[in-house]
């Protein structure tokens, strides 16, 4: 018999409760990073004597800018995710875009929003 060319519909709704969970998580992140961003818990130093507020400034702004980037990065993640339950509903999910090989299990349950096997990667390194 041939090769696999894609995964069982068991194996694509274990995938999906691995993503849905990670997904879930990130999403919860990501509204943290936002409120922190927006200042929704109040903590700010508006109450504090001009002294102090200046110099907070400076770290608020660099603890802004970090946050920013966590946001966006945690947001690219969701995304990646949304993407991979997409191939799952399409049956591609799994399938290494490079190579056209199914993605071994193991980097799955890693980083369920793979879309290329090691060896791909590997390749484009070089």
């Amino acid at each position: 018999m041939g090769e696999k060319t894609r995964y069982s519909d068991a194996e694509l709704e274990e995938f999906r409760s691995i993503i849905m969970e990670k997904l879930e998580l990130a999403e919860r992140d990501y509204n943290k990073y936002k409120n922190i961003i927006m200042n929704i818990d109040g903590n700010d130093v508006d109450d504090t004597s001009p002294t102090y507020k200046v110099l907070e400034e400076g770290a608020n702004t660099l603890s802004k800018e970090e946050t920013t980037r966590l946001a966006a990065r945690q947001l690219k993640f969701i995304q990646n995710l949304r993407a991979a339950l997409v191939r799952i509903e399409n049956k591609t999910y799994g399938v290494c875009r490079v190579t056209g090989k199914l993605i071994p299990k193991e980097r799955l349950r890693a980083v369920p929003h793979a879309t290329l096997s090691i060896e791909a990667k590997e390749q484009n390194k070089k």
